[in-house]
């Protein structure tokens, strides 16, 4: 490890890193350029001197100081143009500086009236900016030297009007100088601002540049088509997928790229469509290929915001999905093909049960073993009704036959139908805040409705449990509250309450059977009716089923 230098040792080392640094700071060639073409501002200086001379006092000057002066600048000038000073010695290029002070002292002193001590100037500033303190004081009292031997040659007397050049001079000098250092030294902080600056930026824009790396890189590793829409509506970026898509016959005409503009040949593509402007959630877009193939495709587009909220464009995702949708579509004709085949046997074994038990006449024990299969077989019929209606739904939309609905009488039917199902666990059914209302509503969808809200309500219940029914309504609304004491739900299953054939970990694992699908038709009649269907629920203390329809959706 080495001292740190201290003391006037640290002074000289600081004044000569400062020096080294004027000089190296710039490359070599723009080194060696500036050298040059300071140089060659004082040799044009010298260069009229001489022209003045010649032309107004031809034989006056011809003296062998004023050459020597001349002779010594141009040689200085030949040198700066000769030499690679980034090659030498930093400090090697005082020489100049030194020579055009006594190529000035030597031509003043054989053209004194001309005044050129001011040429001084260019020597002095130029070894101000190189060396600083210590060289504005070692050329200025240099050039004091030389003005006051002059004045020994020559013999001259100390006057008033010798002041201008043994004072003024000097601090005109000097104050050159300084101003020139400072002017040095400001610039130099500049460019190290500038070069700060720069190497900020630079590292800014490689990591930039690195993050749009890895961005490309994620994406084209991806399955699904991306595309990336500037403001202005134009693409600017696309991953793999989606250059696969274009090259797919079947996803031709939906994901190909326009050659500009967003022009009006395909102006229904959902691509066309988010270059527009639009934004949409996932779109199933059903295409055919010329050979007659068909394909569907999963479009999405989102817009995107800058820090400040404005819009910043939008991205586009495709995702080729005829595989799943042509499997949903096989499981929903499997299974209403299935749904089919076994409503016709299940209606007919129920029909002759229901004759048996009217026959009367069996004994206790049989009567008994016959309800419970009776009981079943209607829970089964009940289970193909949901699958049958949940298969008709994704084939057909649901058709409503609206008409004067007494919603109060609706509510005591179901429950009047429900309530030997409730009586053997015990559930106690209460409807005693319900009131009175009428609306106008397909009363046999309603009837659907509110079975499934209030089965579940009785099927997810605890024994002993309770079931409170509350109805309620407005000028406009109806109100229709189902809460119970049940087993509840978990609060990371509530999302998928509604998708179809779900049902939670919970139910999965107990003897309680069920669709799946009694919530997803219930919330879909409340929608068609203008209303909507909702759930709260706590795991191990109950859900509670909000139901709001309006009076009339006509004038909803």
């Amino acid at each position: 490890m080495t001292e740190r230098a201290t003391g006037p040792r640290a002074g000289r080392s600081s004044r000569r890193s400062d020096w080294l640094d004027a000089v190296l700071d710039t490359d070599p060639a723009t080194q060696d350029r500036s050298i040059v073409l300071t140089q060659l501002l004082f040799g044009a200086a010298a260069l009229t001197v001489f022209t003045t001379v010649m032309v107004f006092g031809p034989g006056e000057g011809s003296s062998v100081t004023f050459y020597l002066g001349l002779l010594l600048t141009f040689a200085a000038c030949l040198a700066a143009i000769l030499m690679r000073w980034s090659a030498h010695a930093p400090h090697l290029v005082l020489v100049l500086p030194v020579l055009d002070i006594f190529a000035i002292a030597c031509m003043r002193h054989a053209q004194p009236e001309l005044g050129l001590g001011l040429l001084w100037v260019f020597p002095v500033l130029w070894i101000s900016t190189l060396v600083g303190v210590v060289g504005i004081t070692a050329s200025v009292i240099s050039i004091c030297a030389l003005v006051v031997a002059e004045f020994a040659l020559r013999g001259l007397p100390v006057t008033l009007s010798a002041m201008q050049t043994l004072i003024f001079l000097p601090i005109t000098l000097v104050f050159v100088a300084v101003s020139g250092r400072l002017h040095t030294r400001r610039n130099r902080a500049q460019r190290l601002l500038l070069s700060k600056q720069s190497g900020l930026l630079e590292g800014a824009l490689a990591q930039a540049r690195r993050q749009e790396e890895l961005l490309a890189e994620v994406l084209n590793t991806v399955d699904f088509g991306v595309v990336r829409i500037d403001k202005s509506g134009q693409i600017n970026m696309v991953n793999e997928a989606q250059m696969r898509m274009q090259l797919d016959e079947r996803l031709a005409d939906a994901t190909a790229l326009p050659a500009g503009g967003t022009g009006e040949f395909a102006a229904a593509t959902p691509l066309q469509r988010a270059m527009r402007g639009e934004k949409f959630e996932p779109e199933t877009v059903w295409l055919e290929a010329p050979n007659g193939e068909k394909a569907a495709l999963s479009v999405t587009a989102r817009h995107l915001h800058s820090k400040l909220g404005e819009y910043d464009g939008s991205i586009v995702v495709s995702r080729d999905v005829t595989a799943e949708v042509m499997a949903l579509r096989d499981r929903d004709d499997l299974v209403a093909s299935v749904s089919h085949e076994l409503r016709t046997p299940l209606t007919s074994v129920l029909g002759y049960l229901e004759l048996t038990l009217d026959g009367g006449g069996l004994p206790p024990a049989a009567e008994v073993q016959l309800q419970v299969a009776h009981k079943n077989a209607n829970r089964l019929l009940d289970l193909l009704a949901d699958i049958l209606a949940a298969s008709n739904g994704a084939e057909q939309p649901m058709v409503l036959q609206p008409g004067p609905c007494a919603l109060l009488d609706v509510v005591e039917q179901s429950i009047e139908s429900l309530l030997p199902w409730a009586s053997e666990r015990e559930i106690r059914i209460d409807c005693a805040a319900a009131e009175a209302t009428s609306l106008i509503a397909d009363g046999s969808r309603l009837r659907q409705l509110i079975d499934n809200v209030i089965s579940n309500a009785i099927k997810y219940n605890v024994d002993r449990g309770a079931v409170s029914i509350g109805l309620t309504s407005d000028e406009k609304m109806v109100w229709l509250i189902v809460r119970d004491t049940g087993i509840g739900i978990a609060d990371e299953e509530q999302p998928r309450l509604f998708e179809r054939f779900f049902r939670s970990e919970s139910v999965r694992n107990s003897t309680v059977h069920g669709s799946g699908l009694g919530l997803g038709i219930s919330r879909e009649i409340a929608r068609l009716h203008g209303g909507d269907l909702t759930v709260q629920s706590v795991e191990g203390e109950g859900t509670t089923v909000l139901v709001t329809l309006p009076k009339d959706r006509d004038r909803a």
